[in-house]
């Protein structure tokens, strides 16, 4: 019976030796690779499902950036779409939220996420995790990126702009700073192309706000410079109701007019800005598109011919980008 005891605890050491030496063995080296490679695919797997999300979210609420996107030299083409998706996640906190506190939250996150970018920490969200490719590969200017979301969290405050100014402002920090950002993926460092970047931008955000007028009066807000609209005496409500007075029209034509001016100015510099930086200038076509339909139809911005998107504008789009103009 001792002797079995003997032989039993014997084998019950070997076992839990073997156990051990299992457990601390080094694997063969084969398996290490097969691990590596998983572990390798497993991140490229998510760095393609988090660029084809912000490919996505553009295509789905900025489809001119994304078509303008896809037109960029292959080296940009990415950096731009993060930097698109990025400005959309923005742009869309104002309408997503009942509660401007909420709002000021969601901004606080990005501004977060933007100073751990830049600490190569970033938060694990898909467009953070581009833009933070896009920094690193560009060296991306933190100072355009923020100012873009300290503009965006003003205007949760949800007033229309007091005068012309102030949209051309709000239209300077957010829309002209993306430019200077997608100005710095494509490698221009240019005093010729930051000023055409400037205009541009003035004159997106204002025909931005002219596009998106019948959206937002059906939903009870107008936003339209304060000053314009009592310079012809139209009222809120005028906007609320659909009005297409002849007032309403002055309206609109004083603000076209003014982004029409801005491209003019814009193109003025064609000559001294450098090659390289017209691919970030192709929403040109975007804006003269617009402004000619509002035109043709005599500034009535609730005309049903303006709610449709032009679907020669992609074709106008590869046209301009063929013949490197904006």
């Amino acid at each position: 019976m001792a002797s079995s005891g003997i032989s039993a605890n014997h084998g019950l050491l070997r076992g839990r030796t073997w156990l051990f030496r299992a457990a601390h063995r080094k694997p063969p080296v084969g398996s290490v690779s097969v691990q590596r490679a998983a572990g390798t695919q497993g991140a490229a797997a998510e760095r393609r499902s988090e660029q084809q999300y912000c490919l996505g979210l553009v295509r789905s609420r900025d489809y001119d950036g994304y078509v303008s996107s896809l037109l960029l030299p292959v080296e940009a083409r990415r950096s731009s779409l993060a930097l698109r998706a990025f400005n959309v996640e923005l742009a869309q906190v104002k309408d997503s939220v009942s509660q401007k506190t909420i709002g000021l939250m969601r901004m606080q996150f990005w501004k977060t996420a933007i100073e751990e970018l830049y600490r190569d920490e970033p938060p694990k969200q898909p467009v953070s995790a581009e833009l933070w490719r896009a920094v690193r590969k560009h060296q991306l200017t933190k100072r355009w990126l923020l100012r873009i979301i300290t503009e965006r969290e003003k205007d949760l405050d949800d007033r229309a702009y007091r005068n012309l100014q102030q949209l051309e402002t709000y239209s300077e920090n957010t829309q002209s700073s993306l430019l200077y950002l997608l100005l710095e993926s494509l490698g221009v460092k240019d005093v010729h192309a930051d000023h055409t970047a400037s205009h541009i931008g003035k004159a997106q955000g204002i025909v931005t706000c002219l596009r998106a007028t019948p959206y937002h009066s059906s939903r009870r807000r107008v936003y339209l410079p304060m000053d314009l609209c009592m310079l012809h005496g139209v009222s809120q409500e005028d906007f609320i109701r659909g009005s297409r007075e002849q007032n309403v029209r002055d309206v609109v034509y004083d603000i076209a007019s003014q982004a029409h001016v801005h491209l003019q100015h814009a193109r003025s510099f064609s000559s001294s800005v450098p090659p390289a930086a017209t691919p970030a200038f192709l929403q040109t076509v975007v804006l003269e598109d617009y402004l000619q339909r509002v035109r043709r139809a005599d500034f009535d911005v609730f005309h049903p011919s303006l709610q449709n998107r032009n679907p020669l504008v992609p074709l106008q789009l590869y046209l301009r980008s063929w013949r490197k103009t904006y």
